[in-house]
């Protein structure tokens, strides 16, 4: 960093008052090369870099975490047992720092009774206005909560009367307002007896095909020595009570060979052991099974509302709780607007702000009652931003991952207002990001780089907007970035045709999706993108589609692994050595025997923090010593897997060590603009674009002519969209169909053709509002992201 840089960042913060600056000194998480930086206070700090650069390890891995781990360090040793275990970021001085409060792209999780409602205070607020406005009257806020039963009974109270202790048995009864039948999930399952037995087999032989009934083990004993029925009888002769005793049984307890054991059916079992579970979170075999063998439909007693009888039939203006959850929340929030009432006006005014926060944050289009777990990255982060706009709390530190992932560009203004609003109360406000629009609202700016990965981790620039645009740093060169439109666009002639697409908000919609070419669906967050590629063309035949979905993997998983690079290398060091493929396994029969391939050695302290260190066996290579004894072209296996991905390309390209196999995987990698991560590193580490741009070189091997991917600049430095655009027309140039829903103006102005949703969101949204070259859209100007896209390339 140069002299005048250095003066810069001084004139924007006081660094001699410590009371000012979050200060950090020597910071060494994951690539930051001993960095140093000072953060003014109650400002709006921008972290800037490309992808891999270490902004995430500055903000999330040192400053969130220190402050997280001081914080439970408050707690007695008793209560930190029941936290996680967070150990101390490898810094050497940390001043100056306040409560964090982490808001991320990370899922809201797919618990079945979680909603948009239940995660912020708008569920309950709305329980506590028709406990009081609601016709028939019925009680309590719980009465209208889908997670509350009702139950009656009675019990024995201990009382003192006349100086003596007396019981009395007392009776009591809670009025929730989950509906008995499905309690409270809005669904019933029913099974497919086709994927859960085999009628022409026995239990004997396996008829059960539900993953781990095994008759091998323990359910072989406890279903032979249950006596309801016979082990060696074909399951299609069952009687209609042997069947009913095989499939529904409640628990019995039964003894076997002298022990006390229980027997359940196969379907109250599975109710309990996978249905009760976040099917997101299943092992990809469990959720193929579940999938198979169980179908959910609509709830027939409360029509999927989730609520009792008496929930829905007490009403405020002729709308039950349901009706109003069910809502587009910018109507709800008029409609909440529209009640007049004084006793409850307070509370009123509270939730129609909440109300109103959605609407603001570009969320206006969801319903209280859609599922937590179907939101986006960036629209479960948008929704946790909810909880925080109405808090009394100042000067705490908001941390933010890319807040304007999944947002128009008509809709970066409203967010870029909230951050200033959390800023101007009196809070530090730090914020990673890519977008332009937002790094032009910064108070101060932390430029990473200059490159990723090990070739990154250093600090570039630390001062003003103005400084950052005349530096000669990578950010610096491309902040002012702008598309221009293409000379020429690519003809089709034929296309997906699409017909009378009704999901979600779509209305009736007729379009032809061209093949080809790259086309780019376009609109604001919820106008109807996704439900058109989801409802219409997910599925189709010859169609590879890379969304956002995470990636499911622990620290024992990492690119090699998952792209399935890990094969040909392994199978490469055992034909060389003359020794098995599952020796080059770390988690197999290499693994280091003191960690067990892990890497890592986790002591644990009882009452304390556990404590995690790198084995001193292995020295965190994972492998038994032994392994580390073969080679293939002059490296061992722990020496390969440290590689970049850039490296290993050149690695496995010639010489002794050329092996095409790992070379065309590794290739994948490098295009999509991963060549700085190393093929061993855990995906736990990896950022949500990281992690998408990991799956669509994975899918880039696949044999389909249609690619479809949802917003791939996630996560995307300015200066990395252009490799980016290389990729898609280098697939287009090869043969395939791109079809890529994306905000990004560089990525509209690239297109061939353009498909518009909107006008709006939600109701307001799901029409095909233009068709056609990006150069058309920016002369007609009739649309939104027709004068966005005009007025980025400066039309």
């Amino acid at each position: 960093m140069s002299s005048g840089t250095k003066t810069s960042a001084t004139a924007t913060v006081h660094a001699a008052d410590s009371h000012e600056v979050i200060r950090v000194r020597g910071a060494r998480v994951n690539n930051l090369k001993d960095i140093s930086v000072e953060i003014p206070k109650r400002r709006l700090t921008v972290f800037t870099g490309v992808s891999g650069s270490g902004k995430s390890s500055l903000v999330f891995g040192t400053i969130a975490a220190e402050s997280q781990r001081m914080i439970n360090e408050t707690y007695s040793a008793f209560v930190q047992g029941f936290m996680p275990t967070l150990g101390r970021p490898e810094v050497d001085t940390l001043e100056g720092l306040t409560t964090a409060i982490l808001v991320d792209q990370e899922r809201l999780g797919s618990n079945p009774r979680s909603t948009v409602g239940t995660v912020t205070d708008a569920n309950a607020m709305l329980r506590i206005v028709f406990s009081r406005l609601a016709q028939p009257h019925i009680g309590s806020p719980q009465a209208y909560s889908f997670n509350v039963p009702s139950i009656s009974g009675a019990g024995a109270v201990t009382m003192e009367k006349g100086g003596k202790k007396v019981k009395e048995r007392r009776s009591f009864s809670v009025t929730g307002g989950m509906c008995p039948e499905c309690e409270g999930r809005g669904q019933v399952n029913g099974f497919n007896f086709a994927a859960l037995f085999d009628e022409t087999k026995s239990l004997s032989e396996g008829a059960l095909t539900v993953p781990g009934y095994s008759m091998d083990g323990w359910y072989g004993r406890i279903f032979a020595g249950s006596g309801f029925f016979d082990m060696d009888k074909k399951l299609g002769q069952f009687t209609k009570q042997e069947l009913d005793d095989l499939l529904y049984r409640e628990p019995t307890k039964i003894k076997v060979d002298g022990i006390n054991l229980t027997y359940e059916g196969v379907i109250p079992k599975l109710q309990k052991s996978h249905l009760a579970k976040d099917l997101e979170a299943m092992q990809p075999h469990i959720r193929a099974f579940v999938e198979r063998a169980v179908t959910f439909t609509a709830c027939p007693a409360c029509d999927g509302t989730r609520l009792a009888e008496h929930a829905r039939n007490s009403k405020i203006d002729n709308k039950s709780i349901a009706d109003a959850c069910a809502m587009q929340i910018s109507d709800l929030a008029l409609w909440v607007r529209g009640l007049k009432e004084a006793s409850v006006a307070p509370l009123l005014d509270a939730l129609g702000d909440t109300l109103d926060s959605f609407v603001d944050i570009g969320l206006g289009y969801l319903s209280l009652e859609r599922p937590s777990g179907t939101l986006s990255g960036g629209e479960a982060q948008r929704t946790k931003m909810i909880r925080h706009l109405g808090s009394s709390l100042t000067d705490v530190t908001y941390v933010f991952d890319e807040p304007t992932i999944g947002l128009h560009p008509h809709d970066i203004d409203k967010m870029n207002e909230l951050l200033l609003a959390l800023r101007d109360k009196g809070n530090t406000v730090l914020v990673v990001e890519h977008k332009p629009e937002t790094i032009a609202i910064a108070d101060h700016v932390v430029d990473l780089g200059p490159q990723a990965g090990s070739a990154g981790g250093q600090l570039m620039y630390e001062g003003t907007v103005a400084g950052l645009r005349a530096s000669d740093t990578v950010t610096g060169r491309h902040l002012d970035d702008r598309a221009t439109l293409k000379d020429t666009v690519r003809p089709w002639s034929e296309s997906l045709e699409v017909r009378g697409a009704n999901t979600n908000n779509l209305k009736n919609i007729n379009v032809d999706i061209p093949l080809g070419v790259l086309t780019v669906l376009t609109g604001v967050a919820g106008s109807g993108k996704s439900s058109l590629i989801n409802g219409s063309l997910v599925g189709r035949e010859g169609i590879i589609t890379v969304d956002q979905g995470a990636i499911k993997g622990s620290r024992r998983s990492n690119p090699a692994t998952y792209t399935g690079l890990l094969e040909p290398i392994r199978k490469a060091f055992a034909k060389v050595n003359g020794v098995k493929p599952a020796l080059f396994s770390a988690n197999s029969e290499g693994a280091c025997p003191t960690c067990n391939g892990a890497g890592v050695i986790y002591t644990d302290l009882g009452m304390m923090a556990g404590v995690s260190s790198t084995c001193e066996e292995c020295e965190g290579k994972r492998f038994d010593s032994m392994v580390l004894d073969y080679h293939f072209g002059g490296k061992d296996i722990s020496e390969v897997l440290a590689m970049s991905a850039t490296r290993a390309q050149e690695f496995f390209a010639e010489g002794e060590a050329k092996l095409p196999a790992a070379h065309k995987i590794i290739t994948r990698l490098v295009d999509v603009g991963l060549g700085y991560i190393s093929l061993g590193q855990p995906l736990t580490t990896l950022s949500g674009g990281e992690r998408q741009r990991l799956k669509l070189a994975t899918h880039l091997g696949e044999k389909g002519g249609v690619y479809i991917l949802d917003e791939p600049t996630t996560g995307l430095h300015l200066a990395d969209v252009e490799q980016l655009l290389d990729l898609l027309d280098r697939l287009v140039e090869s043969g395939k169909s791109v079809i890529v829903i994306e905000h990004h103006q560089a990525v509209m102005a690239h297109a061939d053709w353009i498909i518009d949703i909107g006008p709006g969101a939600g109701h307001d949204g799901g029409t095909v509002v233009f068709e056609g070259s990006p150069a058309a859209l920016v002369a007609d100007r009739s649309t939104l992201t027709g004068k966005h896209l005009a007025a980025y390339i400066g039309a």
